[in-house]
């Protein structure tokens, strides 16, 4: 496997750039398959090619922003002819992930989401803040060249932020779990998982799509996945369940029947930043205590062995550094400049 230092070469730096734009419209063709039109302007509820930004940025480093301009130029390629306001959006596209990477990078971001402080860094700044670059750029440039009325500024500026963010949630925290994953569950736990998945495969079409708005029947679901599997499992029924919810509200069926679009963007984006939040929040705070549990455990066992060489009259062994010793001292991720 080619590394990442290895990349950083002025020849995998070209491969790099390229496989990053390539994510980019990959994640942002996926987005389009479900859309929405509001005061003229096309809007998706989960905006997936964020998410792959921030990842990308966390893991490979800022150099790989020219990606993502890239990676957003054949995204709006394959929406409209281009003309000098793809620009604006451009710019505001790429600075969002990146002063997202910033701001994260300032907070002393970690990677594998083991903390809460990473959850609410996550959350507040890379997809609550930092996205109302993207928006703000975005939607101003669309009333400025005559593309959106004035009036329809914050109904679209609303629903680009909201998905911007919703891809942050979502998408950034699975792509960063699946760059760490290293070790399969055991044998026991892949049956709790498979029971997990079709559960959740049964129920959260059923909640959709049936009139009675039965969505709150999934939250049991993201609590079991992220007290048994943690940020993986919630992450990735969280996944699973916006795709659904999605898919119904652009359909109109189900608890999105009967509104207009406006209605069920709000709906819809309430109901999945709720749900994010949920998963996202509730496992890392499950991770930070079992962290701190083995930390503690860890410690309690080195005192007795200590104890057991007192008492022997022998001189202790070095201690070892434990990972309450570590825990804020690790690097920004490999690939940072």
């Amino acid at each position: 496997m080619v590394g990442i230092e290895e990349l950083r070469r002025p020849g995998g730096l070209v491969v790099q750039t390229l496989a990053v734009a390539a994510c980019y419209y990959a994640a942002a063709r996926l987005g389009l398959l479900r859309e929405l039109t509001i005061e003229s302007a096309v809007v998706t509820p989960i905006w997936p090619p964020t998410g792959v930004a921030v990842a990308a940025l966390l893991i490979l480093g800022l150099h790989c922003w020219p990606g993502i301009t890239l990676g957003a130029f054949f995204s709006v390629l394959y929406l409209t002819t281009p003309d000098i306001s793809v620009l604006g959006i451009l710019f505001g596209n790429t600075a969002a992930p990146v002063c997202a990477a910033l701001l994260l990078r300032r907070a002393h971001f970690r990677t594998d989401l083991s903390r809460l402080r990473d959850g609410l860094a996550l959350v507040f700044l890379a997809a609550l803040a930092a996205m109302l670059i993207s928006a703000t750029v975005g939607v101003g440039l669309l009333v400025l060249t005559d593309h959106l009325a004035a009036d329809g500024f914050w109904p679209v500026w609303l629903a680009w932020w909201v998905g911007d963010a919703m891809g942050v949630l979502i998408v950034t925290p699975l792509l960063l779990l699946l760059y760490q994953a290293r070790r399969p569950l055991p044998l026991g736990r892949w049956k709790e998982a498979t029971a997990l998945a079709v559960v959740t495969c049964v129920l959260v079409p059923l909640a959709a799509h049936s009139s009675l708005s039965l969505l709150f029947l999934v939250y049991p679901l993201i609590i079991w996945a992220a007290l048994r599997f943690q940020l993986v499992g919630s992450v990735l029924c969280a996944l699973f369940t916006s795709v659904v919810a999605t898919v119904a509200a652009t359909d109109g069926v189900g608890a999105f029947a009967g509104l207009n679009r406006i209605e069920v963007m709000v709906k819809l984006q309430a109901f999945n930043g709720a749900m994010a939040l949920t998963a996202l929040l509730l496992s890392a705070v499950i991770t930070e205590q079992r962290t701190t549990r083995r930390s503690v455990e860890k410690a309690c066992q080195e005192l007795v062995e200590v104890l057991e060489h007192l008492t022997a009259g022998e001189a202790p062994p070095p201690r070892p550094e434990t990972e309450i010793d570590e825990i804020d001292d690790r690097p920004w991720p490999t690939g940072a400049p």
